[in-house]
């Protein structure tokens, strides 16, 4: 056997930009490049939106649980988007809310510059705000109206909560309570 140590002192104390975060967002990022240039950013961004459906579940039991009620008022959810993007690292904070909408601002994207153009990644915040706003609030039509994804320094998302004019003039995904 070498008397070696290992790993090397120089590769263990080397100022390599690697740990388990910064590995998964390279990951994510590369996958979901991957998929917007094999299949396109409209089906990527639907692949992305089936995982994101899924985590918003998992997560939306988890408050649930955690809140001790079968579902969460708009004051709940509003608190429970910010709170969660605030454990992964985003930085929401709340634009306006009332019974009609709720609009959030993002200063800090969770998967940081790694979602610089990839915008499908956006799906994960569509489809996660959507599945708890719906399940709690009966239906919900997100709109990404400003990304960080697409270049912008914040993040500006509208949650819908009923339909009118003003929800359907603008783009977004609707989601309704299963």
């Amino acid at each position: 056997m070498s008397s070696t140590p290992f790993p090397p002192p120089l590769l263990s104390s080397a100022d390599i930009q690697l740990d388990r975060d910064i590995f998964l967002r390279a990951l994510l990022r590369e996958l979901s490049g991957t998929l917007e240039n094999v299949v396109g950013l409209d089906d990527a961004s639907g692949f992305i939106s089936v995982v994101g459906q899924r985590v918003g579940e998992w997560i939306e039991a988890e408050y649930r649980a955690v809140l001790g009620s079968s579902q969460m008022d708009r004051e709940q959810v509003t608190a429970v988007l910010i709170d969660l993007k605030r454990r992964i690292h985003g930085d929401f904070y709340v634009i306006e809310a009332d019974d009609t909408k709720i609009v959030l601002g993002n200063r800090a994207c969770p998967f940081g510059d790694k979602v610089l153009g990839r915008s499908s990644l956006c799906m994960m915040t569509s489809n996660v705000f959507g599945t708890i706003a719906a399940q709690n609030l009966g239906r919900a039509k997100v709109v990404l109206q400003k990304t960080i994804a697409k270049g912008s320094t914040t993040c500006q998302v509208v949650l819908h909560l009923k339909p009118g004019a003003e929800a359907d003039a603008e783009d977004g995904r609707e989601y309704f309570r299963i």
